[in-house]
């Protein structure tokens, strides 16, 4: 198999009347962090995942060439929880015939084009995984002391083709993240005639982008700075017409000190899950610059690049503008946008005329409601309607049906909880090795006690022993030959 082959279809899922120890919903990173590590789990346990979409694709759109991972090779989806897994990224190397030229290399952030392939060669060899599945629906049936999970199988087209029902014990959401998108550009990111796309689509229009006159970039992140930088790459010495906009009052580096990224590790992750709700909140948005900012690798390319631009006199056309908020937009005739801008700080307002714009604005936890609405009535919420999850990622429901030994796991969807690390691939396989543990009720994966040299708080949180990690009354699952 190459790494442009996608992954042969998983044919029909099996036995889905049977009930499944677990069913994983969405087929991410995070989720294919679960499902590799559940393949390991002595004696096996019963496993099913479930995407919508046809394929595993991570980000397709930002795929941009040279662009790396923020994070090191070590992250990916196994090493940090079971180094000796088959899944590992050196695994993968080493089934391509890579592992030397890798080594002399000396990379320790691989590119994100190798990252995303290193994940379809996972998802293309793991059992268990059914891609042209959208999930529905999840119930929980008192009667059977299960979950229910409704699915539509979908063709080639995305097509309904069939429907079905999963029975499970325990069931993990991992359907990620959706583009934001403000809404003062909502109308016109839906209007096929102007170029207003999110950075999520950047690849699939960057040749439109590139043919447009004036481009404007919006977003101070990490993807807003690649898109920039490969724009202005582009575009010719003098007559560059870019703009790139900001909220942030600078474009600023991310926080990549080595105490800093200690923020990202299961110490830190223990210490915000016992902080006050309203202690938490107040946190999260003062920490963007732990996982907003702009790498510095990145920072250096612009300027490098910018200042190459001037080696012949005058100054590239190219406007870089931080502080500034979009207030409305619209259209002018209908191939242009005109973007009314407000700088806080000065206090001023102005317009900006441009002919495309690329919304580097990031992403938003996916709504779950519509998804959960049968498991409403046994859900625990937070002072602000979100639901609650305990420390070991469950859904805090009614013990009603966690009474049972079954649970809602949730990946990437408890930032309000666990803190900035819940989307970050660094702890992927640390949270999935968690979950299994919790769910297996027995230490399948050793965990470290400590993991970083700061000590957040005064005092530490207390944790139980690791074999006692498992919650009470936990019905561990029958090992299967």
């Amino acid at each position: 198999m190459t790494e442009e082959t996608p992954p042969a279809p998983a044919g029909q899922p099996d036995q889905h009347d049977q009930p499944h120890d677990l069913v994983g919903i969405g087929i991410g990173p995070f989720n294919l962090s679960l499902a590799a590590l559940a393949d390991g789990v002595p004696g096996g346990i019963a496993a099913t995942f479930f995407e919508q979409r046809p394929a595993f694709h991570w980000h397709p759109g930002m795929l941009i060439e040279g662009a790396s991972l923020q994070v090191p090779f070590l992250a990916d989806l196994v090493t940090l929880a079971d180094p000796a897994s088959p899944w590992s990224f050196l695994s993968y190397l080493r089934s391509r015939e890579r592992l030397f030229p890798f080594y002399f290399s000396e990379r320790f952030h691989i590119q994100r084009a190798e990252y995303d392939a290193y994940c379809r060669w996972v998802s293309g060899r793991l059992a268990g995984l059914h891609f042209g599945h959208q999930v529905d629906a999840v119930r929980w049936n008192p009667e059977r002391s299960l979950f229910e999970v409704d699915f539509t199988q979908l063709d080639t087209e995305g097509e309904a083709e069939a429907l079905g029902r999963a029975y499970t014990r325990n069931v993990v959401l991992g359907v990620g993240t959706e583009p934001f998108v403000p809404e003062p550009l909502k109308p016109l990111a839906e209007a096929p005639t102007v170029p207003v796309i999110h950075s999520a689509d950047y690849l699939e229009n960057r040749q439109r982008l590139l043919a447009a006159e004036h481009v404007t970039v919006i977003g101070s992140g990490q993807s807003g700075a690649e898109i920039f930088l490969d724009l202005l790459r582009s575009r010719p010495a003098g007559r560059e017409k870019i703009h790139w906009l900001a909220r942030t009052e600078a474009f600023a580096p991310m926080e990549y000190s080595k105490l800093g990224l200690e923020h990202f590790t299961p110490d830190y992750s223990r210490y915000f899950h016992a902080l006050p709700e309203s202690v938490r909140d107040e946190l999260v948005p003062r920490q963007w610059q732990l996982h907003k900012g702009i790498d510095a690798e990145t920072i250096t390319a612009i300027h490098d690049e910018l200042y190459r631009r001037t080696l012949h006199g005058g100054w590239p056309d190219a406007v870089l503008t931080p502080g500034v908020s979009v207030r409305t937009a619209g259209r002018v005739a209908t191939t242009k946008v005109e973007l009314h801008l407000e700088h806080r700080q000065q206090a001023t307002r102005s317009r900006l005329t441009t002919d495309a714009v690329v919304l580097a604005t990031g992403y938003r936890e996916r709504p779950l409601d519509r998804m959960l609405a049968g498991l409403d009535p046994y859900m625990r919420r937070d002072a602000s309607t979100r639901p609650r999850v305990d420390e070991q990622y469950r859904l805090i429901l009614d013990p009603s049906v966690t009474g049972t030994g079954c649970n809602v796991y949730v990946q990437n969807a408890e930032r309000h909880t666990h803190g900035v690390g819940a989307p970050d691939l660094g702890l992927a396989a640390w949270r999935s090795a968690t979950i299994l543990n919790d769910l297996t009720g027995k230490e399948v994966y050793p965990l470290p006690a400590r993991t970083a040299f700061t000590t957040f708080g005064l005092e530490r949180p207390q944790t139980l022993p690791r074999q006692q990690s498992a919650r009470k009354g936990l019905v561990p699952l029958v090992e299967r030959t």
